[in-house]
């Protein structure tokens, strides 16, 4: 049986994954990591300094993802207002962490909600 991966290993692999997506690119803003295309965040990371718990943040439309993902312990609706826009923050630290993978697919899905149609052309290969 294999140990699930830690927080910072598992918010490493989300982040190296949006990171791989077509024109996205990583800024700092409030001191925070996000992952933009086209000037736009898609997966918020949080902060590194360990002054707030590790997680993923995510926009999330399809009705089945959004469920799936509010049912992750711990998991809520983001803050700041975003929540109604289908936001969600996902904790990486606790009991019924999703599996890196998901949270990739969450992160997919989120940029999918906010590239330009071309970028996500190039992402399917056309």
């Amino acid at each position: 049986m294999t140990k699930a991966a830690g927080p910072v290993a598992v918010r490493e692999r989300v982040r190296a994954f949006a990171l791989g997506l077509p024109g996205a690119v990583e800024e700092f803003p409030w001191g925070e990591s996000v992952i933009k295309v086209n000037k736009k965040v898609f997966v918020f990371l949080g902060v590194e300094d360990g002054s707030h718990s590790p997680g993923v943040t995510v926009k999330l439309t399809d009705p089945e993802a959004h469920g799936h993902a509010l049912s992750t312990p711990g998991a809520e609706p983001a803050g700041y207002g975003l929540g109604k826009a289908g936001w969600v923050r996902i904790p990486l630290d606790g009991q019924g962490t999703p599996p890196a993978e998901l949270l990739c697919d969450w992160a997919e899905e989120s940029y999918r909600v906010i590239a330009p149609k071309k970028l996500i052309a190039e992402l399917d290969g056309g």
